[in-house]
């Protein structure tokens, strides 16, 4: 449950401008997780979430992309929810556990790979825009390599 409550919480933060803890509180009891106030705040603090000026002048939710703890912990989400990796062309597909991808992709965005043009994120699976078919090859390797762990 909590773990399904932080990915969620990456989810929004990539997803949605939230600017506070109450903020939060919302998106996530409309998603259907039940928490306190006081869950939300040690979830902020475990996921070590930063503030920073969004795009309509006020403060919200980020993830830190220059704490080494911080990439560690999002590689583990990606990780735990990746079932199934495969590529066609320069594109790499990423199957996940149901309502996992757009977390995993937030995790995978967060590790900021050269060849990568971008991302796309449904329910379950990810699309992964490569600069070439032997980039997509490579990618596809190193995560099964990284997933067999």
């Amino acid at each position: 449950m909590k773990k399904a409550r932080l990915l969620k919480i990456l989810e929004l933060i990539e997803e949605y401008e939230i600017e506070t803890q109450e903020a939060m509180l919302d998106y996530l009891n409309d998603f259907g997780i039940k928490v306190t106030q006081a869950t939300v705040s040690r979830d902020i603090s475990e996921l070590k979430l930063t503030k920073a000026l969004g795009k309509n002048g006020k403060y919200k939710y980020i993830v830190p992309l220059n704490n080494d703890d911080k990439i560690h912990k999002l590689n583990s989400i990606f990780i735990s929810s990746v079932l199934k990796v495969d590529y066609a062309g320069n594109t790499v597909v990423i199957k996940c556990e149901v309502g996992m991808a757009m977390a995993a992709c937030a995790s995978f965005d967060a590790m900021n790979y050269p060849d990568v043009v971008g991302t796309l994120a449904g329910d379950d699976t990810i699309f992964v825009l490569m600069r070439t078919e032997t980039n997509a090859g490579e990618m596809c390797k190193n995560l099964l390599k990284q997933l067999s762990k």
